[in-house]
Parts: C-alpha cells; structure tokens; sequence
C-alpha cells in the first residue's frame, strides 16, 4: 500500500471528498473510479470513505492509497543497473542495444520491460521517459499509474529535465542552438520521422563541448519528446550522429549504433517532492570516440 494523505485546511473545508482527491492529491477520474471498487483505498479520519460525494471538514484527513493494486510478491535481481530507487521511482541506467518492449526481433533478446517487471514482481512497466533501442543511459520508471501520471505532467517542465551527450558528425555551427522544427511520420516508412511543416511542433537545444577529428560533441536539451527527435534533429541542420544508419551513415569502424547517450535527469519525485539530480556514465564506445577528439 502507498496511501498518501492531505490535512483539510479552513480554505478547503465544505468541498466534497472526490473534488478533494481531484485537486490536493491529484488524483485522475480512472483512478478514483479504480479506488471506489477497492475496500480501504480511500480513507477520512483513517475510516473508509463510503461514498466521495461526502463533505469534508477542516482538520479532516484524507487518504488514498495509490499503490498499484496487485502486491508485490518477492522480487527478481533487476537485469539493469539501478541509478536510484525509492517507493515511486526507479531510475536505471539502460544499456544501448536493449530495446524497452518486447517488439519482433527483440521479444526473446531481453528488454527493459522485462528486467523491470521481474524485479517488481511482475507489475506493469510505466515509463516516464523511453529510449531508443541504440540509445543508453538514464530511464526513469515509476512504480504505479498513480506516479507516472504525476511524472507525466512535469516532464518537458521546470520540474523534469533531460540532458543528453551526443557526438555529431562535423564541426556544428553556431556552437550553441536552438532546434525549431516540427517532426512527422514519413509516411512511406514505419519507423523513420522527418521535418514536415504539419508535424508536431519539436525543439532541440544544444551546445558544443568539443569538436576534433570530424566530430563534434554536443550538450543536448530537448524541450519536446518527440520520437527520434535528437537524431532528425541533427540530421536536419546537417550533423547527424556518428553511427545513425537510419538518418546517417552506418560506420562500425566509430561506433555501432547511434552516439547518444541519456547523461542526467533532474526531476522532482512526484509525491514525496525530493529533488533529484541523476546522471549516468558515458559508456565506453562514445568514450572511445571522444578520446579520437583529442
């Protein structure tokens, strides 16, 4: 069970328990039709609510226990390394390569939702922010519906961010940026995205860390989350990444995927509101290539 509990303030006091659950402890309407059916779930002066068309009073306090509803059984070691973890949150380091759903070619090869779900005891996965299957570093997971809809409220806010380490082919320029364009499905390709004026709108900012040997290494912000949006991004201004076989050039000699790598998240924990800062290592084959830099 994860109940969490609001105090009802003079200022609060005549409104009914379901507008309450709505506004002091963010609950969504699936959640609480989710937490009517269950015995306990939500709870006033620690007795079970029969009804949320109730008034509160102040001094009243609210609880709801906002756990997924299954328990966790014992759990399995996480096959992925764990960065932080705490009743809401698990954040890991994802290794490029592992794709995060069970998809074709990849549903016996070990994902992300797979290590996760067994060392949660079977529960659901619930990602706050995805990578893709070339893509390496930190990936925040929350525990139950309940935290990843508050997680997915913050991100793209001053309360989430996301940066990311990346090595473009060429020297860019100017050094530093912002990436304005809407991002669309190619319409004659499943999975490839591209700069269309009806697509969805699509910001990058970026910084030059470094540049030599024909590469240069990048600081990248997105304010948007859309699909593949760093590398078509930088394949539009002319600097894709160095191993992007889908909007580049595939070079194994460099590197074997993409050259992007998920370096920090700076997130506020959605219901306790620890302020959190979460970097990941750079794996050793964009290392590798930055060394080639030097």
């Amino acid at each position: 069970m994860r109940y969490i509990r609001k105090i009802i303030s003079p200022e609060l006091a005549g409104k009914t328990i379901h507008a309450l659950l709505r506004s002091e402890l963010h609950c969504s309407e699936s959640l609480i039709k989710k937490l009517k059916r269950r015995s306990g779930a939500i709870l006033l002066n620690e007795e079970p609510v029969r009804s949320v068309r109730n008034i509160a009073v102040s001094g009243d306090i609210l609880a709801a226990d906002v756990d997924d509803e299954e328990p966790i059984p014992d759990r399995m070691v996480c096959g992925v390394p764990i960065l932080y973890e705490d009743e809401d949150l698990l954040v890991i380091h994802k290794p490029a390569g592992m794709a995060v759903h069970p998809a074709g070619m990849t549903a016996y090869a070990g994902t992300v939702a797979e290590a996760v779900c067994a060392y949660l005891g079977g529960r659901a996965l619930h990602c706050v922010n995805r990578l893709d299957r070339g893509t390496s570093g930190v990936m925040a997971i929350a525990k139950s519906g309940y935290a990843h809809e508050r997680m997915r409220c913050l991100l793209h806010t001053a309360a989430c961010k996301r940066e990311y380490r990346a090595i473009a082919l060429g020297t860019v320029w100017p050094p530093a940026g912002l990436i304005d364009l809407p991002i669309a499905r190619e319409r004659e390709s499943a999975i490839r995205r591209c700069i269309d004026a009806t697509g969805f709108p699509s910001r990058t900012r970026y910084e030059v860390l470094a540049t030599g040997a024909g590469f240069s290494l990048l600081r990248i912000v997105p304010e948007t989350g859309r699909t593949h949006q760093i590398r078509v991004h930088m394949a539009a201004i002319g600097h894709p990444l160095v191993g992007d076989w889908l909007y580049g050039i595939e070079d194994p000699e460099f590197i074997s995927r993409p050259a992007l790598h998920s370096y920090k998240i700076s997130l506020t924990s959605p219901v306790s509101q620890v302020q959190l800062e979460i970097t990941a290592p750079i794996p050793e084959d964009m290392t590798a290539l930055i060394q080639r830099m030097r």
